[in-house]
């Protein structure tokens, strides 16, 4: 949708989330792969509200550390009520004279449409508030939409404050508002804390709009889902399954085949090709994009990573690692940040691979560690091979060029280069630079005493 700008997102994450029994505030807590708040940030700029204001409290710092420079901030310092919050922001606005959304951090399964249909509701209507409600079975501790007989919306009753008939109303407010900014900052300013809690609070400006005989309409959100609140890790628990559930069914529209999808975990920012498939167990994580005709075998873990068109992901593990077209990685295999696989590269069982660019048809099959090096094009690697790259103090780099063999069991000393073409015997230790096609042995010389064992054998029998 196109940003307009005069729209804009006010978003209150001040509160002290005290059931999160957490030094983490709400806001802030990761959620698929975003910061709770950040869910409903995202929502709003893909309902086309350009301008997004953030009210912190509680932990400030934190939630701006976390949110980033993208969003404007005004403070709250102290708790007061939701009105209050909203009263923080004036100064921020007071050359705003559009429709302001306002929203509670808490609520990420918000969806874009749903905030738009009612920002558009408010304009269309001139309405001094657009509200969007829900029905539901168990409106627990929610405030109550009270309308009149012909159904216009008179005022939200909190849950606390409520008398018995009151609480009857399944029509809940779910806290998220529309709202003519130059009706709204006058109307906050007659707010009264006379309440059970003592705060000022948001929902009391819409009786005050009726009494001034102003509009306030109301939209009923089709999926209750959309609106829940998070205020414990049992609810933050509910919501990543909700959002897991709609991540995997968007993905299997867009043509990836996950046989259980019920067992994958996937985050909001992750891209999947067409015709991959993910097989049971796997957790993809971060900013990962993955190609298309890709096969991600059972219980990978891969975060933050790049794997280009047709590459083979088994059993493995991958933390911002890039794997070029056409590789096979796994089983077992753990890809550490700074890794770059270049196309149709094996990397077999048990093998880790750090900071290290491996060129394309590199062979490393078995059991073994590359750390801070660079393959040359075609290299073989033979099982049981080490970087030595760490002295104590620093890292070394290692260097091997194309074409080269690389005999099983061999440890390469830091800093060493094996040139274009070199053959190294298995089981030596490399300490000195192996030139272009040439030969480089560095073992022990074996040792044969005929009949030792036979000997040693009759000694202990006597």
């Amino acid at each position: 949708m196109r940003p307009q700008t005069h729209r804009a997102a006010l978003i209150m994450a001040a509160g002290k989330s005290t059931r999160m029994k957490s030094r983490l505030p709400k806001a802030v807590h990761p959620l698929c792969g975003r910061p709770v708040a950040m869910h409903v940030i995202q929502a709003c700029r893909d309902a086309g509200l350009d301008r997004v204001i953030v009210v912190v409290g509680h932990e400030a710092d934190a939630v701006r550390q976390t949110l980033g420079e993208g969003v404007e901030y005004v403070t709250q310092d102290r708790q007061l009520g939701t009105g209050h919050a909203v009263m923080c922001a004036e100064q921020a606005l007071q050359d705003f004279d559009g429709v302001l959304a306002v929203l509670p951090a808490d609520t990420p399964l918000i969806r874009p449409e749903s905030i738009a249909r009612m920002v558009e509701d408010c304009e269309s209507r001139g309405c001094a508030a657009s509200l969007l409600t829900a029905e539901m079975q168990d409106a627990a501790m929610y405030g109550r939409i009270v309308r009149s007989p012909s159904g216009e919306v008179e005022r939200i009753v909190e849950a606390k404050d409520a008398p018995p008939e009151i609480l009857a109303i399944r029509e809940i407010c779910t806290s998220i508002y529309a709202f003519d900014a130059r009706r709204l900052f006058p109307a906050l300013r007659r707010l009264s804390p006379e309440n059970r809690q003592q705060e000022y609070y948001l929902t009391d400006v819409i009786g005050i709009f009726r009494s001034e005989g102003w509009p306030v309409s109301a939209t009923v959100v089709e999926d209750a889902t959309e609106v829940m609140g998070i205020n414990t890790r049992v609810e933050l628990a509910d919501a990543t399954a909700v959002l897991r559930d709609r991540i995997r069914r968007r993905l299997m529209l867009d043509g990836v085949t996950m046989l259980d999808p019920a067992s994958v975990h996937v985050d909001v920012d992750v891209e999947i090709g067409q015709d991959t498939v993910i097989y049971p167990g796997c957790v993809i994580e971060g900013r990962t994009r993955i190609g298309s005709g890709c096969v991600i075998g059972p219980h990978s873990h891969i975060v933050d990573s790049v794997l280009e068109d047709g590459v083979s992901f088994e059993a493995s593990v991958a933390v911002e690692a890039e794997v070029g077209r056409g590789t096979r990685v796994g089983p077992y295999s753990r890809l550490r940040p700074g890794a770059r696989l270049g196309e149709n590269v094996i990397i077999g069982d048990f093998v880790e691979i750090k900071n290290s660019v491996i060129h394309e048809g590199v062979s490393i099959a078995h059991m073994t560690y590359i750390g801070d090096a660079e393959v040359g094009a075609h290299t073989n690697i033979g099982a049981g091979t080490i970087t030595c790259n760490y002295d104590g103090r620093r890292k070394h780099r290692t260097v091997i060029g194309a074409g080269a063999f690389v005999g099983s069991h061999t440890t390469l000393n830091a800093p060493v280069t094996v040139g274009d073409g070199a053959f190294i015997g298995s089981g030596s230790v490399i300490t000195k630079d192996v030139p272009p096609d040439a030969l480089a042995l560095g073992r022990a010389q074996q040792i044969i005493k005929e009949g030792w064992a036979r000997r040693r054998r009759e000694r202990s029998e006597e």
